[in-house]
């Protein structure tokens, strides 16, 4: 039977917190029977202090003469009852939940499990302390520099990146800062992000993680980062300047170079789950100080009821576990300047305790209501691996939802696998079918076509299969439902028929994320042609196949001026990065008079609007895109046939003139630039013609 467990008074003093002449501890473990705070000098001896019980769980202890950098860990006693979901076992240091910074590793070869061998549900009596990580103090000090201007949803563009993997190989970055918060504060580094337009880093996760024990089997690592370990500390890994608290000051530069470029700061978070698996796998933080209050168990409390495919899943319907991930996303806003927070696998968190899915959850209330957290970006992948897991559409306000209806559509558009072109409208307009109701945003829709996981956008167009062998699985890991296009031969080639074509499509696919409605993300290094060559699971490895090689920036010019020229033109024009959803209303002028055209329209190639018959003419190809307000209009065309096209530009009310201000063609293609209405303009084949059309602010007088 499930327990019900205490709620702590106040959890914002949980964890270390350096005071007047020492530090105090302050621990959750409400079903522990006695707590010992374990602190770990330079020469690696312990010094043991008990820690007093308090009747909300929580376990408080105040050593005089502690400060920053002191190691520490804890030693939670109490019974072994993995009938009962409780697994205590004081034999093993654990980490503080509430560590703001951790050092070391782990030895996977050590006793780190509190298992014997033989069974998991005998107690291991051997002491893990040489084998696991220490939490350490770490004082207050001042938060980043903010925005100046903090960045509303609607001009958002995000940018995905791994940290380390972005400056690993980066030229300009000095060897000994490479791969580091300091590194990707460099200059240099910071200056592509700003010239490319993106205002909006979004970084794999930076909480402090380990790799899981089959990786480290393999001769691997977890590069990725979606196994935490501490939901408050910097990775370590990824500081220049020590692990005793560096990472946390390091981290805080990095955020204020960023906004000081006007910069926002999203971090992936991995809530669901922690790097402890199963209850077979290692016991270094939550399972030892309370398996069934920290994870979701089976109904016989003796196994893990696993919605994530990660042996555990973080149980937020026991409200001292929802206080520490609200605790530690106030931390990262409030002390760390962090902008906001991409949620992994975010159905998880809203489960309730019969491990139902429920989109009132208090998670949600929680952070509707917060007065911090509530102006924070949330994103949610809007999934996990559970019944009912897939909540596509359902975040409702204040959420914006990772879509992976658009990345399969626009992959499938552009390598010929859709019929017609009405789900193209319907993606382009932001996807209204899934995130109009209730009204929504256009902003609700998370555009992509590519991500962390998964193909690059040069490998989309370059392998039809996967190639994971590097994983050492055996090619077996990773999707097989890639949607990729390879052209007729697959890998890379020296065929410069086959090369075009393929950068073809890639601009193409850029230009339709890039006109959409909604918040796009862009995936760091597609704007220059990275490649993991044809790994599409690439979560193992902290390889140059990972990293990002900026030698190929000159060779790949033409997808970094393209993404450069619609990312300005979307910073500059608001008609093309709405809030809202387009309606076919009259645009209305300065003295409220009709002009005529509305905010959107959709024409074929003859200048005329869309007909019953060519939105369900299933060979159609070509699909004219107009949008206008009272001061702005463009009219942005797709042709996905291989064939030209002759298209006729739509005349008055629509458009006084046209100016193509960017295309996906080759520089000798759509060499005009002013263009009058009714004119032909012989659109090539795999095209995105971009043109601003000139338009009235009010009704001439003869009208």
């Amino acid at each position: 039977m499930r327990p019900t467990l205490p709620r702590p008074v106040d959890s914002s003093l949980l964890g270390a917190r350096v005071v007047d002449g020492g530090t105090r501890f302050a621990l959750w473990a409400p079903r522990a029977t006695r707590v010992e705070l374990a602190l770990v000098g330079t020469d690696r001896r312990q010094t043991n202090h008990d820690l007093v019980h308090n009747p909300d769980g929580v376990w408080e202890v105040f050593v005089p003469g502690v400060g920053a950098g002191q190691r520490y860990g804890y030693r939670v006693h109490g019974p072994w009852s993995p009938e009962t979901g409780q697994r205590f076992n004081a034999a093993k240091l654990l980490v503080d939940p509430y560590a703001r910074a951790i050092t070391g590793g782990v030895d996977y070869a050590g006793p780190i499990s509190d298992h014997t061998p033989e069974s998991n549900y005998l107690p291991d009596p051997r002491d893990s302390f040489a084998s696991v990580p220490l939490s350490v103090v770490v004082a207050d000090t001042p938060p980043p520099r903010p925005l100046a201007r903090p960045v509303r949803a609607e001009d958002l563009v995000v940018y995905e990146t791994h940290l380390k993997g972005y400056t690993q190989l980066h030229p300009a970055v000095p060897e000994h800062l490479r791969g580091t918060y300091a590194g990707m504060a460099y200059p240099a580094v910071v200056e592509h992000i700003k010239t490319l337009g993106v205002n909006a880093v979004e970084f794999l996760p930076v909480h402090h993680f380990i790799s899981e024990p089959f990786v480290i089997g393999k001769g691997l690592v977890n590069y990725w980062g979606y196994n935490t370990l501490g939901f408050f500390s910097p990775h370590a890994a990824y500081s220049s300047s020590g692990t005793l608290g560096g990472q946390v000051t390091e981290f805080k530069e990095m955020v204020s170079a960023l906004h000081d470029a006007g910069i926002a700061v999203i971090l992936d978070v991995v809530y669901n789950h922690t790097a402890e698996g199963g209850h077979e796998g290692p016991t270094l933080s939550y399972r030892g100080i309370d398996h069934a209050g920290y994870y979701r168990l089976t109904s016989d409390m003796r196994n893990d009821y696993d919605v994530t495919g990660t042996g555990n899943a973080v149980d937020t319907s026991v409200e001292g576990v929802l206080d520490l991930v609200l605790d530690s996303l106030r931390y990262w806003v409030c002390e760390m300047g962090v902008d906001g927070f991409r949620f992994d696998l975010c159905t998880t968190l809203i489960r309730d305790a019969q491990h139902h899915v429920q989109q009132d959850h208090a998670f949600k209330e929680a952070l509707a209501t917060d007065p911090v957290l509530s102006k924070a970006v949330l994103i949610a992948e809007p999934w996990d691996l559970g019944p009912y897991g897939y909540q596509v559409g359902r975040w409702g306000q204040g959420w914006s939802e990772w879509n992976d209806r658009f990345r399969g559509f626009t992959r499938d558009f552009w390598r010929g696998a859709i019929h017609g072109v009405e789900e193209l409208a319907t993606r382009l307009a932001g996807s209204a079918d899934i995130f109009d109701h209730d009204g929504r945003p256009a902003t609700s829709s998370v555009n992509f076509v590519t991500a962390h996981d998964g193909f690059t956008l040069r490998d989309v167009v370059t392998y039809d299969l996967k190639h994971n062998e590097a994983n050492g699985e055996r090619n077996r890991d990773g999707t097989d439902d890639n949607r990729s296009w390879n052209h007729g031969y697959e890998g890379e080639t020296d065929d410069e028929a086959i090369n075009a074509a393929r950068r073809r499509t890639m601009r193409n696919m850029m230009a339709t994320l890039l006109l959409s409605s909604g918040m796009p993300m862009v995936l760091a290094g597609d704007e220059m042609g990275r490649t993991q060559q044809g790994n599409n699971n690439a979560y193992c490895q902290d390889t140059p196949l990972s990293w990002v090689h900026w030698t190929d920036g000159e060779e790949w010019d033409d997808q970094f001026q393209l993404t450069r020229t619609l990312l300005a033109l979307r910073a500059q024009h608001p008609i093309l990065r709405p809030g809202h959803f387009r309606s076919r209303q009259e645009v209305v002028g300065d003295h409220g008079e009709g002009l005529g055209r509305t905010e959107s329209a959709w024409f074929n190639e003859y200048g005329t609007e869309m007909t019953i018959g060519d939105w369900h003419d299933g060979g159609r190809r070509s699909l004219g895109f107009y949008v206008s307000d009272t001061t702005d209009a463009f009219y942005l065309f797709f042709h996905a046939g291989h064939e030209p096209v002759t298209v006729t530009l739509p005349g008055e009310p629509w458009s006084s003139g046209y100016r193509i201000v960017t295309h996906t063609g080759t520089p000798d293609e759509l060499t005009q630039r002013s263009l009058a209405p009714g004119r032909h303009l012989v659109v090539p084949g795999r095209t995105v013609v971009v043109m601003e059309a000139t338009v009235v602010r009010r009704r001439r007088a003869a009208e």
